[in-house]
């Protein structure tokens, strides 16, 4: 079945997270007195303008992603400081798979008939893979990147930071753009101090730090 667009969750995020990361930062000039009830806004603004983001490794954010390809996740895993727990084709059975097809793909009748024809075909050879008997770790090599494949992603707000700026970057590519644009929209209801200044263009499905 063919997906058209990602499904993105927040499973967790740090509580009271921008004044965890106030407080660390307040540590390191012990300034801790200054804090009040809305302090933090303005000092994580400061501090991300200047340059001092490890305060923001305190905090961190889980989000499950559905509707993705394994082409998306070949590119999200790279990032290195955060931990993912993904679908695995050797446990689960692919049969009657989901998966993406590109934009460009899809409005072109010639090469979607390809495609589409291209899934059928990888479909059916896994089947025909497990009807003879293979284990799904072995059938699993005819399967394309264009699969669904359901992951949990982890990681501090430094680090989603740096995702966000190179993922949302116009040479990026469009899945991930995509996905990483609703990460972004969620963190920036649950965090607005520490990734407020990110300026979403709706239109190119790009976001940049009004810092960068």
């Amino acid at each position: 079945m063919e997906i058209t667009k990602p499904d993105v969750t927040l499973l967790a995020a740090t509580p009271r997270a921008e004044k965890l990361i106030e407080e660390a930062g307040r540590t390191c000039y012990l300034s801790l007195d200054r804090i009040t009830d809305d302090s933090e806004k303005n000092f994580i603004r400061k501090s991300i303008k200047n340059g001092h983001l490890s305060i923001l490794e305190h905090a961190s954010a889980s989000f499950r992603i559905r509707g993705a390809s394994r082409s998306f996740t070949h590119q999200l895993v790279r990032h290195r400081i955060a931990s993912y727990s993904q679908q695995s084709q050797r446990y689960v059975d692919e049969t009657g798979f989901n998966y993406i097809i590109p934009p460009d793909i899809e409005k072109d009748p010639a090469s979607s008939a390809i495609f589409r024809e291209c899934m059928k075909q990888a479909e059916k050879a896994y089947n025909d893979l497990r009807k003879a008997g293979m284990k799904k770790e072995d059938a699993r090599f005819v399967l394309p990147n264009a699969l669904e494949s359901e992951i949990v992603f982890s990681a501090n707000f430094r680090e989603l930071r740096t995702v966000f700026s190179l993922r949302l970057d116009r040479a990026a590519q469009w899945e991930i753009r995509r996905v990483c644009m609703k990460m972004l929209k969620i963190m920036q209801k649950e965090a607005p101090s520490v990734f407020g200044d990110f300026i979403v263009d709706e239109d190119s499905v790009t976001a940049r730090s009004e810092f960068a």
